[in-house]
């Protein structure tokens, strides 16, 4: 044995450790080599022979053809065979028919691949198992027990060698001469390393230190996979009252109750529902979740303790990806200019500041209408033959108010105009006019409109995330028509149907609209950069003239002249009030369906109205207006409203939901009876509005309001986390794979119910659908160069 004790004068023992632990391994290191040089010679062995067996048969093939060669001769002199008889006729026609197939034979065995092939064909299919099971025992067991190396020792007779051959025959390792040298190396190993020295040396070694390390956190398991209770009946109960909001909600049960009935069965186990599921201390990073996130964990916790993996429902479609690059963000809305009204202008001032971070690239889809019903809807008779040219419009108009270029795409899907809804309703499948390469986000500005009559493509199928911008309160002006309750009612529903089906987050302007599904509440648009700049034109003007007074008109109002659109409201009140306004003059300015009954109405009330065709809000002659009176309660929230407070005016509006945003104004005066509303007239025609300060006036610039979409509708950390995080709850499980969710089992139903009822023609018209917008028609196809839709879409049948 050889002894590799160090000398007394040795300087420290972490030098003898680190010289020793060297050796150590060196021994290993050599064995190893050995091993190879072992098995490259069997190789090599294993090739001369099949070489020497091919030039043994290319022999064989030279003296068998030299032997055909005599054989097809007419005649075989007794000299051409020796020590033999001549050969029959017989014989002679047995080796011609035989030659050819001796020649593909040899053909076959002389290619240059035929010992490749014998060695695959004849080696044996083995592979070796080294079982080194007994070298982590006794590491893990020394480290657990920090005891002597000596009562984890290890000889090679612990290791298992195996050599698996075809047919599960196993022969034993001293059979093969390379395991037979390694053996015999680590034989000699174990000889040399029963000293203590080189015991402790390697003990101490940092590298064996790590490898101690990684075995043991590799044998031990995770402590909160094992013994997980079961979820017990209030706690399935609290599940089953969560995941069955969407059917509570079409019977009427409010969201908010179905959250108490689930916050009550779970108070009582709320100081349990971790603790049983994850071990000491780890509990602690999920305090200050909700009960919803609790809930959803447990859940997840027991289904990973059982080993199930959901792979997805009967919905689910697995075709969605993360886009390459930038990602794209698609806007679709269901107006265009030149027509001014809300989705027309506000999804596209959308579509300019999203695409101005240069974060992610921008389309925005909007519709396009025949010359037929671009003469009903677009102003001052203006038309265009061509998308291109309605593209350059709308380029130019937004590039004066923003004052930059904006970088996004225009699209347009063919559209039809309602006379009765004054309302553009989609033609065809939307979605498919977003390609599947940019289908990644879509806000879908007024969801239920779009999705009345939707007939295609699932939108939360085709994107990875589809968020709704709710503009319009459809059951106020619905409940204003004839039999408006029985229609609000099937509407509401309708509504909530095609939400759920078909938006991940709905955002509500004001609380003035419909309650949906999957909803909240903020304010996500903003005011014309140009308004912002009378404002401060108005106020710079103020301070240099000396406090001069810079309003010499009077109130006004500006909207579209509707009965709905407040107009009702607003001769109500004079009417009302017109004693306690006497000497009150206001102006009002639009155009509208209703100008002629609105005028009427006013002129017999003898009421001090001048009306004036409408005009852009910006407009000159507008700016000298102290006042600008909104009685409409119909409004979500009112553009026109944001805008003049804006310029620095006085707005008088209702106490209503729809103008919550505004109360945090100075110069928004709201009342709740028609006498308030005569003191808030009094009052603002009585001194002058205060200047906007700098957190209010970008309070109402589009640069807040994108902030505040992107923060609520959860874009921001949908565009910057990775696909790992957003799957990830605190790094603990992953609960969009673990938890089956009940609740997309149900959207997804509702979806395909909804494809099927939209597919039928005489449900449509019964619903109030415009005829033929299931598909759009031929001058559609014309306008947009589309392929009809029989050719885009093909129905086969016999």
């Amino acid at each position: 044995m050889i002894n590799f004790r160090p000398a007394e004068t040795r300087t420290s023992p972490a030098t003898s450790s680190a010289v020793t632990a060297e050796k150590a391994f060196s021994f290993i290191s050599k064995g190893w080599r050995e091993v190879k040089d072992s098995t490259e010679a069997d190789l090599q062995l294993m090739k001369d022979r099949a070489k020497s067996f091919k030039n043994l048969a290319s022999s064989f093939d030279r003296e068998f053809e030299n032997f055909l060669t005599s054989a097809s001769r007419s005649s075989f002199p007794v000299t051409a065979v020796t020590n033999s008889s001549s050969l029959t006729p017989a014989e002679i026609d047995f080796m011609k028919k035989l030659q050819p197939k001796l020649t593909e034979f040899r053909r076959a065995y002389s290619s240059p691949d035929f010992s490749k092939r014998v060695l695959e064909k004849w080696s044996p299919r083995a592979k070796i198992r080294i079982d080194l099971s007994a070298i982590k025992n006794a590491i893990v067991e020394e480290v657990d027990g920090g005891g002597r190396y000596g009562s984890g020792r290890m000889s090679v007779r612990d290791f298992s060698w195996e050599w698996k051959g075809e047919g599960d025959e196993r022969q034993v390792g001293r059979n093969w001469e390379p395991i037979r040298a390694l053996k015999t190396r680590l034989r000699e190993l174990e000889q040399k390393s029963s000293s203590s020295e080189i015991i402790e040396g390697i003990r101490h070694s940092e590298l064996v230190e790590k490898v101690k390390s990684s075995l043991k956190a590799i044998c031990k398991e995770p402590e909160y996979s094992k013994e997980v209770p079961p979820l017990d009946f209030q706690e399935l109960l609290a599940c089953l009252v969560r995941q069955s909001g969407p059917f509570l909600d079409q019977l009427g049960v409010k969201r908010d109750l179905s959250d108490k009935i689930v916050e009550s069965l779970c108070s009582k186990k709320k100081n349990q529902l971790l603790l049983r599921s994850f071990p000491n201390g780890e509990s602690s990073i999920l305090e200050g979740e909700n009960i919803n996130d609790e809930l959803d964990i447990r859940l997840a916790s027991v289904l990973q303790s059982t080993g199930h993996h959901y792979e997805g429902g009967l919905w689910d479609d697995f075709t969605k990806r993360d886009s390459d690059g930038r990602r794209h963000v698609a806007i679709v809305t269901t107006a265009s200019l030149p027509w001014m009204t809300g989705t027309a202008v506000n999804p596209l001032f959308r579509a300019a500041y999203l695409a101005k971070s240069q974060k992610q690239s921008v389309t925005l889809l909007v519709p396009w209408l025949t010359r037929t019903d671009q003469e009903l809807v677009y102003p001052n008779n203006i038309t265009f033959s061509s998308p291109e040219e309605q593209e350059d419009y709308i380029r130019n108009w937004l590039k004066e108010r923003v004052g930059f270029n904006a970088d996004f795409k225009i699209s347009f899907y063919p559209g039809k105009f309602q006379k009765e809804r004054r309302s553009i309703i989609p033609a065809g499948d939307t979605s498919q006019f977003i390609s599947s390469k940019d289908a990644d986000i879509a806000i879908l500005e007024e969801p239920e409109h779009l999705n009345w009559y939707h007939h295609g493509k699932r939108w939360t199928d085709k994107f990875n995330h589809v968020v709704g911008v709710v503009h319009t309160n459809y059951l106020e002006y619905i409940k204003r028509e004839k039999n408006g309750a029985l229609q609000a009612f099937f509407v509401k529903h309708i509504n909530n149907w095609v939400t759920r089906a078909y938006c991940d987050k709905v955002l509500r302007l004001s609380a003035a609209t419909q309650d949906l599904p999957k909803s909240v509440i903020c304010n996500v648009h903003g005011v014309n950069p140009k308004f912002l700049e009378i404002g401060e034109r108005m106020a710079a003007a103020d301070k240099e003239e000396g406090g001069e007074q810079k309003f010499s008109k009077g109130a006004y109002f500006l909207g579209k002249m509707v009965w709905a659109k407040g107009y009702r409201e607003l001769i109500d009140l004079l009417a009302k009030q017109k004693q306690d306004l006497n000497g009150f003059k206001l102006d009002v300015y639009g155009n509208g369906e209703d100008a002629h009954e609105v005028q009427t109405a006013a002129k017999s009330l003898d009421l001090n109205v001048n009306f004036m065709k409408g005009r852009d809000h910006a407009d000159d002659s507008l700016h000298g207006y102290k006042v600008f009176v909104n009685p409409s309660v119909s409004d979500v929230l009112c553009t026109a409203t944001a805008e003049a407070l804006a310029m620095g005016k006085f707005v008088v509006c209702a106490d209503h939901p729809s103008n919550d945003f505004f109360r945090s104004f100075p110069n928004c005066l709201t009342y709740k009876t028609p006498e308030e509303f005569v003191n808030k007239i009094n009052e603002a025609m009585s001194r002058d509005p205060q200047p906007l300060t700098p957190e209010e006036r970008y309070n109402l610039s589009w640069e807040a309001a994108t902030q505040r979409f992107m923060q609520y509708s959860e874009l921001d950390k949908i565009l910057t986390a990775s696909t790992s995080e957003s799957n990830e709850v605190n790094g603990i499980v992953r609960r969009s794979k673990s938890v089956p969710n009940l609740t997309s089992v149900v959207d997804g139903g509702l979806a395909f119910a909804h494809y099927c009822l939209t597919g039928n023609e005489f449900l449509r018209q019964c619903t109030g659908a415009v005829p033929g917008t299931r598909d759009y028609n031929k001058q559609h196809c014309k306008d947009l160069r589309l392929l009809p839709p029989h050719v885009e879409n093909p129905i086969y049948g016999w």
